[in-house]
Formats: C-alpha cells, structure tokens, sequence
C-alpha cells in the first residue's frame, strides 16, 4: 500500500525552459493527462494536456501562473493517489521526495490494478447498502449480522453520510442472504439497495465509484 512499492520512472519531469510543443508532444505519447515541471531539480507544479493542446508556442516556464500544484510523497499511502486523480481529473500522479525532488509516478490504471486484487472486487457475492442513523451504527454490529447468518463479509465502507444519516455498503459471500436481510431490519438497518449477482463486473464497471467515497472524507 506504500507509494514506494508502486513507483514508475518512465515518465520525466520537464524542465521549465523546455518548450511547450515537445512537452504536449511526449505526454501524448505515453497517454497522460498532466505534465509534471521541474525548475532546478525541484518539482514545481504540474499541466494538463488539454491546456497545454491550447497555449500558444514557448516555454512551460512561460505558463506558471497555470500550474497545478499536486503530488504524493514518497513515504505515503496510495489510497491518497485517488482523492488527486479526482480533484485534478487526472490519470497520473507524480511522486517527490521531501525535498521535493521528483522522482517518478503513480498512473490510475496502477492503481485500480492492484485494488483489483482485493476479494471486495475479486470475489464473487452479494452487495448490501444498509441506511442507520449515523450515531449509532457500527461496523462490529454489521459484521456480526453478516457472520452470525454463517455468511463471510469481503469488505465494507462508508458510501454516504449526512446529519441524518448514514449508507454502509458490504460486500458478501451469497449465502442466507434472506435471513441476513430481515437480520439487518431487526437490528434497525434499512436496507435501501441489494444486488444478488456477479458483482466483480458491477464493481468495476465504473472504477471511481468505489473510491469517490473514499474522498468525501
């Protein structure tokens, strides 16, 4: 789950005297969204394809007043990675030292490779959102109810929160999932949405929508 385990070094960091063309050029190449900018050997800010496409001819220095100032550590988490996919609309994230140094990159189709790996994702079984008024719900309750209907949870999250309320969304093996269900409206869950099928494929379906909740927080 370390950045450091997940580093690629393919990809540079331009320098801010290189030209825009070139730099639009190569990001193109390898299918980028943002080009990273380093002013002597610190990383300085980033630009996204799409402006560069639209700027007129000069140096990425010339355009600094644009840059987007995001990157990942490298002692940190790649859970972090996703919440600047999401704000930047980006599909790349450039790691930095702490002294700011840029030393590679962490790309989204990376990232969603190794999350596929998860039994969340990996596993066949049933997917449950249970609505609780958020004071009082737990996730040891939730497991419990899973487990105590001799059924395995794969995973379980926070999919929505409000003053009111709160939506927890479980992935489970399919089994006894009726009992489970009025387990749930016993314990004062409402279940508001359930799906009994191959859920590998629903889950991946749209790739964000998993971790866009990861990033409300």
């Amino acid at each position: 789950m370390f950045i450091k385990d997940y580093i690629s070094k393919d990809y540079p960091a331009f320098n801010h005297t290189d030209s825009i063309e070139v730099a639009s050029e190569i990001a193109t190449e390898f299918g980028y969204s943002h080009v990273f900018i380093k002013k002597k050997g610190v990383y300085v800010g980033a630009l996204s394809q799409s402006f560069l496409e639209e700027s007129p001819e000069g140096t990425l220095g010339s355009l600094e007043i644009h840059y987007d100032r995001f990157a990942i550590p490298e002692d940190g988490n790649i859970l972090d990675t996703v919440k600047l996919f999401h704000i930047f609309n980006s599909n790349v994230v450039p790691v930095i030292t702490q002294a700011e140094k840029y030393l590679g990159y962490i790309s989204c189709d990376d990232i969603f490779s190794e999350f596929s790996k998860y039994p969340l994702f990996s596993e066949n079984g049933a997917i449950l959102t249970v609505q609780s008024n958020n004071l009082y719900y737990s996730f040891t309750e939730i497991a419990k109810i899973v487990e105590s209907n001799n059924a395995k949870m794969y995973g379980c999250y926070v999919s929505g929160i409000n003053d009111d309320s709160i939506l927890i969304t479980l992935k489970i093996s399919n089994d006894n999932l009726s009992s489970i269900d009025e387990t749930f409206e016993r314990y004062g869950y409402n279940v508001v949405n359930k799906h009994y099928g191959d859920e590998k494929e629903e889950l991946m379906k749209d790739r964000f929508g998993f971790f866009q909740k990861y990033l409300e927080f």
